[in-house]
C-alpha cells in the first residue's frame, strides 16, 4: 500500500511536471513553394541595360589602356605613346560599354527603382519589362550616398508595381526572396534567410545593410528583396565575393532607409538632407581611455565647420558627441544617418563628453548643400622623404621638432601650420604601432595645443596623473586630420619585443566621415 501510495505520487509529480514545463520552440518550415509569389511579383521586376560612349586610344585595335602596368611592358608603353604622339588624334578612337542591372516598378505610372551604380554615368537607359518590352528610362534623381536611384517610364499602360513594406520588422532568420537579372540572363529567383541585420561595409557613411544568405550576383544590384508577403524589403546592392559571383554573403539596403530617400528624389530630383557641420571619428577603447570614457561610443568631433549649427550651438573639437534628440549614438556611423533624416530647422538636444564630463547642449539643424554632400576620409600616408632633424628630440620611437618657419618650408606646409613635426619613426616603436609616420604633424594632445616638444611631455605626464593608460593626439596628414591614441606610459622591454613582432600600422584610421 505504501508502495502504491509512493507510485502515485510519483504520477502526479510526472503529470504536473508535463503540464507545467515550458513547450519547446519549433522550427517553422520552410514554404512549400514559391511558385505563387513569384508568379505575382516578377512581372514588377525589370531588366536595367546602360550604355556609354567612351574614347580611349587605340593601337593595332588594341586599346592602349588595357596594356598591363608592369615594368616588362614599359618599353611597348613608351612605344606606343610616341607612336601615338606621331599619329595624332586619329588613334583616339570612340567605343561604347554595356552594362546589366536589375530594377522594379514602385508605381503604375512608370517609376522604377534601381542602384545609382547600375546607371552612373550612363548615356541611355532601357528598361525590360517581363513582357520583353523595350523602354528608354530618364534619371528622376539619384542619390550616391545611398546608392539609389530613381527612373522614370513612359508605357501606354499601367505596369505591374510592388509594395514597400517595413524592413524593420524583419529578424535574423526570416525567409527572403530576390529576384533580378543575374549575368544577363534575364529574370531569376534565388532564395534564403537574413543572416545579419545593420551591417557595414564602408560603402558610405549611412551603412545599414540587411545580410543576406540568398545568392546574388552580378546583374543583381538594383533588384528587389521581398518578405514571405511579397513585400519589398530591401534593395539588392553588393556581395562579398572574391570571385565575383554568389559565395553566399549578399547585401540590401534596407527600405527603412531607402523609402525616405525614394520620396525626396521623386518631389524634390534630389535629396534634402539635415547637416551639423562637424567631421567625426570612431571611438575606440584607446580613445575612451583617453578621454575618460567606462566604454567606447558615441562620435568623437574631430573637425568643427566655423559659422556651422555645431559650432553655434558650442559643440568643440574632441567632444564625444553620445546622443542626437534624445537617441543614444552606440557607434559613430549611427550619427550620420540621424543627423540627415532630421528636417532642417529643428532644435534638437545633443549630449556631448567633454574633459571628463557630460555636457548638454541645444543645436538647429541646417540643410546639407550639394557641396557638402560629401565624404571626407582621413588622408592616406604622404611620406615626406625628409632625413632627421639635428635640433629633434626622440619621444615614444618618434624624432620631433618643433614646426619653425625654416621646417615648414622645408617640408612645404603652410606658413600658420603650428605644431611638431614628425622627421623619423623607429621601427616597432610605439609611434610606429600606433600608426605615426614620418611627415606627420602632431597638432595638439588631449585638446591642448602642443608647440615644443616639452608642451608634448607635460601634456602626457598630466593624462599619467589622470590614470590614463592612452592620450588622444591629432595628428595632420597631408591636408587631412585625425585623432589617433598614443600609449602614455613607455613600454618595457618585453612589452617592447613583443611590438617588433607586430606589424606595423600602415594607415591613420580611416573611419572618419563629414557629416
Amino acid at each position: 500500500m505504501a508502495q502504491a501510495r509512493v507510485s502515485m505520487r510519483f504520477l502526479f509529480a510526472a503529470v504536473m511536471l508535463a503540464i507545467t514545463s515550458p513547450a519547446p520552440l519549433q522550427a517553422t518550415d520552410a514554404p512549400a513553394t514559391f511558385a505563387d509569389l513569384v508568379e505575382k511579383l516578377s512581372p514588377a521586376v525589370v531588366n536595367i541595360s546602360t550604355s556609354q560612349k567612351v574614347k580611349n586610344a587605340q593601337i593595332f585595335g588594341m586599346p592602349f589602356q588595357d596594356l598591363p602596368n608592369t615594368p616588362e611592358m614599359e618599353p611597348f608603353r613608351e612605344f606606343f605613346e610616341h607612336f601615338n604622339q606621331k599619329r595624332g588624334n586619329e588613334q583616339e578612337l570612340e567605343r561604347e560599354v554595356y552594362s546589366l542591372g536589375s530594377g522594379f516598378v514602385i508605381d503604375a505610372s512608370g517609376y522604377i527603382i534601381t542602384n545609382n551604380h547600375v546607371i552612373d554615368d550612363a548615356d541611355e537607359i532601357t528598361v525590360t519589362l517581363s513582357d520583353n518590352s523595350k523602354l528608354k528610362a530618364k534619371i528622376v534623381g539619384r542619390d550616391k550616398k545611398t546608392d539609389l536611384a530613381l527612373l522614370k517610364v513612359e508605357a501606354k499602360k499601367p505596369l505591374p508595381a510592388v509594395i514597400m513594406g517595413d524592413s524593420e520588422t524583419m529578424r535574423v532568420g526570416d525567409w527572403v526572396m530576390a529576384i533580378g537579372n543575374p549575368f544577363g540572363l534575364g529574370g531569376s529567383v534565388t532564395k534564403g534567410i537574413i543572416s545579419a541585420r545593420q551591417r557595414s561595409i564602408n560603402a558610405g557613411p549611412f551603412d545599414d545593410f540587411l545580410q543576406i544568405d540568398a545568392p546574388i550576383n552580378r546583374g543583381n544590384s538594383g533588384g528587389p528583396l521581398f518578405n514571405m508577403k511579397g513585400e519589398v524589403i530591401g534593395i539588392n546592392t553588393a556581395i562579398f565575393s572574391p570571385s565575383g559571383g554568389s559565395v553566399g554573403i549578399g547585401f540590401a539596403i534596407p527600405t527603412s532607409l531607402a523609402k525616405p530617400v525614394v520620396e525626396q528624389l521623386k518631389t524634390y530630383g534630389r535629396t534634402h538632407r539635415g547637416w551639423l557641420g562637424v567631421k567625426i571619428q570612431e571611438v575606440s577603447e584607446e580613445i575612451a581611455d583617453s578621454v575618460g570614457m567606462a566604454k567606447p561610443m558615441g562620435a568623437l568631433v574631430l573637425e568643427v565647420t566655423k559659422g556651422s549649427p555645431a559650432d553655434k550651438a558650442g559643440v568643440q573639437q574632441g567632444d564625444v558627441i553620445t546622443s542626437f534628440d534624445g537617441r543614444e549614438i552606440s557607434e559613430m556611423r549611427f550619427l550620420p544617418r540621424m543627423v540627415a533624416e532630421t528636417k532642417s530647422g529643428k532644435q534638437v538636444p545633443v549630449a556631448v563628453w567633454r574633459k571628463g564630463a557630460a555636457k548638454a547642449l541645444t543645436l538647429t539643424v541646417a540643410e546639407m548643400e550639394e557641396s557638402e554632400d560629401q565624404d571626407g576620409k582621413a588622408g592616406k600616408d604622404k611620406k615626406s622623404g625628409q632625413k632627421k632633424s639635428p635640433s629633434s628630440e626622440t619621444f615614444l620611437g618618434m624624432s620631433i621638432t618643433p614646426a619653425t618657419p625654416a621646417v615648414r618650408q622645408e617640408l612645404g606646409l603652410s606658413d600658420q601650420q603650428q605644431g611638431l613635426i614628425v622627421v623619423d619613426v623607429k621601427s616597432g616603436s610605439a609611434a610606429a604601432k600606433y600608426a605615426i609616420r614620418t611627415g606627420d604633424v602632431l597638432v595638439d594632445v588631449n585638446n591642448e595645443p602642443v608647440a615644443t616638444v616639452e608642451d608634448l611631455k607635460k601634456a602626457f605626464e598630466k593624462a599619467r596623473s589622470a590614470g590614463r593608460k592612452f592620450a588622444l593626439v591629432k595628428v595632420l596628414r597631408g591636408k587631412e586630420a585625425a585623432f589617433i591614441t598614443l600609449p602614455t606610459l613607455e613600454e618595457k622591454k618585453a612589452d617592447k619585443e613583443e611590438a617588433d613582432e607586430t606589424p606595423e600600422a600602415t594607415e591613420v584610421p580611416e573611419s572618419v566621415e563629414k557629416q
